[in-house]
């Protein structure tokens, strides 16, 4: 299954304030459905964080992460993911663990 982007940032605000959430010290997941029956994925990593390579490569590891877990993530849904600082140093093994411990528990 594909997973298709997030790119209005309606739907980034309308996940963040009317979604559910998970916070780890590592990323922030949102949800929300989105009347399809669509996955949708939307990442986000501040310029806080590091400089544009170090931004990108967080990005990668997260959809990296996120498509190994497609099958556990909710599947009518806008997923936002959020990178926070701590995630520098993981690699994408290490995001999905973070997804499978929250995401799998509904199986």
């Amino acid at each position: 299954m594909k997973i298709e982007s997030v790119k209005e940032n309606v739907s980034f605000r309308r996940a963040y304030h009317k979604g559910k959430s998970y916070v780890t010290p590592v990323l922030s997941v949102y949800w929300r459905k989105n009347g399809t029956k669509k996955m949708r994925l939307g990442i986000t990593v501040s310029k806080k964080i590091g400089n544009s390579p170090c931004r990108n490569r967080l990005r990668r590891i997260i959809r990296a992460a996120a498509y190994s877990c497609r099958d556990i993530l909710p599947q009518d849904c806008d997923i936002i993911i959020v990178a926070r600082s701590a995630m520098k140093g993981l690699k994408s093994c290490d995001v999905e663990r973070i997804l499978t411990e929250r995401f799998g528990r509904r199986h």
